[in-house]
């Protein structure tokens, strides 16, 4: 595979994400909550990737014990930290500050290398750091009291970062020694067992999933069953996405493709406000162009610096 289909791969995956991001606030805006959502993604996501690695590579589902505790982790705190305050975040804020705010994960990396692994990261990070905290107080207004965005979506949001950054963290543990398909099947399912307990699925509000809905903002004259934008949140907005990453490490290496991959934040905000019509007030947009450079920055420090932080 060429670099440049590669890039693709990586763009169009970063850009479903972003689309994904206003569907699933469509669904959330209409009857279905955000625990019942991420039941539903993480189940899906589950079926479809155990489907595929059975058909095609069952042996990679096998782990060691010290693996599967390891994994189970992974599971419950990372994905599923990230998946359900993710939608959180997003049922109370404009999807392109969410998401910003969520992507603040590998500056949080970034400094658990430093503070904690003790490993050198060099003056980057601070320049990161610096434009993410002036970025982030006029995101959220610090000057004007705070008032233009949710304190509890912000809160949500930062508890996504650290999810993911956690998520980051492990992922990359296990990136030598198992293929990254069948540690996110693994997770995938820890995350769907977990709410098949704390949420039986014969109590799944699946009379919802029938309902027509509006697509709202700009669309609001197109109604669709909520089931069908679920059924979108699963597989286009999770399985095909994740499906064209894989197939972009072939050509580009994971770092790489993490520093791509911040397209998704920038691609949620357009699409939001093409479709939901959510504006940001011109201070906003000058801290999320902060924040991005922020992010951007600890990228490029993490590739540099972090192939093999453990």
């Amino acid at each position: 595979m060429s670099r440049i289909r590669g890039y693709l791969l990586v763009g169009a995956a970063a850009s479903l994400w972003g689309l994904n991001g206003a569907v699933s606030k469509v669904v959330l805006a209409n009857g279905l909550d955000s625990s019942r959502l991420t039941q539903a993604r993480v189940t899906g996501a589950f079926v479809g990737l155990l489907g595929l690695l059975l058909a095609r590579r069952p042996a990679a589902l096998r782990a060691t014990r010290s693996q599967a505790a390891y994994l189970i982790v992974f599971g419950l705190v990372g994905l599923n930290g990230v998946q359900l305050f993710y939608f959180q975040a997003i049922h109370r804020l404009p999807i392109g500050i969410a998401v910003l705010i969520e992507y603040l994960a590998p500056v949080l990396v970034a400094l658990y290398v430093r503070f904690v692994l003790g490993r050198a990261i060099g003056s980057r990070l601070w320049a990161s750091i610096a434009l993410v905290l002036v970025g982030l107080a006029l995101m959220v207004d610090v000057i004007g009291g705070g008032g233009s965005l949710s304190s509890l979506g912000v809160g949500f949001a930062l508890l996504a970062a650290l999810s993911y950054a956690l998520y980051i963290l492990m992922a990359e543990r296990l990136a030598g020694a198992r293929p990254a398909e069948a540690t996110l099947c693994w997770g995938f399912g820890t995350a769907a067992l977990f709410w098949a307990f704390a949420a039986p699925l014969w109590t799944f509000p699946v009379s919802l999933l029938g309902t027509s809905v509006s697509l709202g903002g700009r669309l609001h004259a197109i109604h669709l069953p909520l089931g069908l934008l679920v059924g979108w949140v699963v597989v286009m907005g999770t399985l095909i996405p994740f499906a064209m990453l894989v197939g972009a490490l072939v050509a580009l290496p994971a770092t790489r493709i993490t520093l791509l991959s911040t397209w998704e934040p920038v691609a949620g905000a357009i699409i939001a406000w093409a479709w939901l019509t959510e504006r940001l007030a011109g201070p906003q947009l000058i801290g999320a162009g902060l924040v991005l450079a922020g992010i951007l920055v600890a990228e490029t420090t993490q590739a540099d610096n972090l192939h093999n932080p453990h």
